[in-house]
């Protein structure tokens, strides 16, 4: 059975908690283990509660990604979040590995992706003008915090600041500047030389508590398995 996942806080109106890589956010046909199933048994046990856990589920990671999620315990916490989630007051940072020197240490990109609900996959248009009507405009600024190498191949880790969260944002567009993340089976045009899972991580997270309006930051250190370790060396290294 899977563990329950790491619970970074929890009090009578949210739970924040850390999603492993290859756990679901929420249950599919599959029947392998998710987040908002194993959570709501956490509450289950820990308070002896009768019946099912009451547990609002607010946004999603791709299962390959591991990350900072929020959850909500009431029905009202879970409207006002879901408020700072739309006026984009909820704040999200991630770490990727993508292929490639970035040669640009700070950079930003913007453009219009569509999503096919067929193949599950997003297709990226750079401008309003080649973009069809149903387009959503994607804004995400990156950072590059440092380089090594996978199988003999230049990488970079980058810091990347999610402005809008549209499905597969950070995958399709990072590959779309010729920079596809490591280990991304669905954009990735990189040298084939990685089995792992995608090497991307949501990091950081930060929101208004719902009831008393303070500001709350949850942040996860950097993985120390296998390569994100790497960077951890260098730095002590450097």
């Amino acid at each position: 059975m899977q563990d329950t996942p790491k619970i970074l806080f929890e009090d009578n109106h949210l739970l924040v908690a850390v999603k492993p890589a290859g756990v679901l956010s929420q249950s599919d046909p599959t029947g392998a283990p998710d987040m908002l199933t194993l959570l709501k048994a956490y509450l289950v046990e820990k308070y002896n509660k009768p019946g099912e856990a009451y547990l609002g589920l607010l946004h999603r990671l791709d299962r390959p990604v591991r990350g900072v999620m929020v959850f909500a315990k009431t029905s009202k916490c879970a409207s006002r979040i879901s408020e700072q989630i739309r006026n984009r007051t909820v704040k999200k940072k991630y770490r990727a590995v993508v292929y490639g020197d970035v040669e640009q240490k700070k950079g930003e990109i913007r453009s219009f992706l569509l999503k096919d609900p067929k193949t599950n996959l997003v297709k990226v248009f750079q401008d309003k003008a080649s973009a069809p009507k149903d387009a959503k405009e994607c804004f995400l600024e990156y950072e590059v915090l440092d380089t090594g190498r996978i199988a003999g191949v230049p990488v970079t880790l980058l810091s990347i600041d999610l402005h809008t969260g549209r499905s597969h944002q950070i995958r399709a567009q990072l590959s779309s500047i010729g920079h596809p993340i490591v280990g991304d089976r669905k954009y990735g045009k990189g040298p084939n030389r990685f089995s792992g899972d995608i090497l991307l991580e949501s990091y950081y997270l930060a929101i208004d508590h719902p009831v008393n309006r303070e500001r709350m930051e949850f942040a996860i250190p950097l993985s120390c398995e296998e390569p994100w370790n790497q960077f951890h060396k260098e730095k002590e290294n450097g």
